[in-house]
């Protein structure tokens, strides 16, 4: 007994001390984001099943935090998993940006797993991002990459920011017929100029460039302008697999979007074309997760049309909802296939 209330006590301090310690450091933070989605074939959603669906649209949790350790020096740091166990996957957690890093004065490097800086340079355009009509649907190099390095420039002049990931190889060697192959340089280089989030300047612009990353060879340039109330948006994108077997993939894409806000309540709608067949909507229709047959590809012509809209109830809770219209076909080994689809959402986000 005596036994049993010291160890209690010894938890219930360990307890009390780790709590002090969480609340003075690391923040602790996630994501809950479920919906019910109607679609015809199932190929955009995240479980790429048909019919009425609850999806998971990638709810996580992390912790992250920074610490002075020299003046003009700190360490930063996050872990992130995606949590993935409302459905019946059988999985519990995802991979999500996890780094180590230091900021200074010339900038803040970064080494593990992050988001590449040609994907982070569409900035605030995707208006239905981490959905079923995300932009990754068309556009290719949307990539979360690990085994990288990470840099952000400080800004320069308070409005561009220069960036780059860059892959170690050695991470990525494979062996074939007992010989070592190594990819060649993988990079993502950009620039950014005004502000994402559309605050303190009214504009972004980027452009960004992408070499053997997930085996893509792209550059896009991504331009967004707010007015009042009104946001107006375009990407475009040129993209080719690095692989000669699949010289067949490539190809334009882009997309023009609108939102207009009203208080707590935002309309949005989006129009993306796609020739290019690189999208993850062409990969799942050919060949599901792993893209076999992406060899027999050819004339690919794949539209995305979006409206929706989001209605904030606390700083936390969102509630939203959108109509996609995928349309367009394409050729498989010579033959013609249809790849339109219709998908309904409903959905609720909550943050803390």
């Amino acid at each position: 007994m005596k036994k049993s209330v010291l160890s209690a006590s010894i938890f219930a301090t360990l307890a009390a001390t780790s709590f002090t310690a969480l609340a003075d450091g690391p923040q602790f933070y996630g994501r809950a984001d479920l919906a019910f989605t109607h679609s015809d074939n199932g190929i955009a959603t995240q479980n790429q099943k048909d019919g009425t669906i609850i999806e998971n649209n990638f709810s996580w949790l992390g912790v992250k935090g920074s610490e002075k350790v020299a003046d003009g020096l700190e360490v930063i740091y996050q872990m992130e998993f995606g949590v993935s166990n409302y459905d019946n996957s059988g999985n519990t957690f995802a991979a999500r940006n996890t780094y180590l890093g230091l900021r200074s004065v010339i900038g803040t490097a970064l080494v593990g797993r992050n988001d590449t800086v040609f994907k982070a340079s569409e900035g605030g355009f995707d208006l239905f991002g981490n959905t079923n009509s995300d932009i990754d649907l068309l556009a290719a190099g949307q990539s979360r990459t690990a085994d990288g390095i990470t840099y952000y420039s400080p800004k320069i002049a308070d409005l561009i920011t220069l960036n780059a990931t860059y892959l170690v190889e050695d991470n990525y060697v494979t062996y074939k017929d007992e010989k070592r192959v190594t990819p060649d340089n993988m990079y993502a280089l950009s620039a950014t100029l005004g502000d994402k989030a559309l605050k303190a300047q009214n504009y972004y612009v980027a452009a960004a460039y992408n070499d053997n990353i997930d085996d893509v060879k792209a550059y896009r340039g991504v331009a967004q302008v707010k007015f009042g109330q009104v946001i107006l948006g375009a990407l475009y994108q040129n993209s080719e697999h690095v692989d000669s077997k699949y010289a067949n993939l490539e190809g334009d894409t882009y997309f023009i979007n609108a939102a207009y806000v009203m208080g707590n309540l935002k309309l949005k709608a989006m129009y993306g074309k796609d020739d290019s067949g690189l999208g993850k909507y062409v990969k799942r229709y050919v060949g599901g997760s792993d893209g076999a047959g992406m060899e027999t590809v050819s004339d690919v012509d794949l539209q995305q049309f979006s409206i929706g809209a989001d209605y904030r109830i606390s700083k936390s809770t969102l509630f939203y909802g959108h109509y996609t219209k995928y349309d367009g076909d394409l050729k498989l080994a010579g033959m013609k296939q249809d790849l339109g689809d219709d998908i309904v959402t409903i959905g609720m986000r909550f943050d803390f």
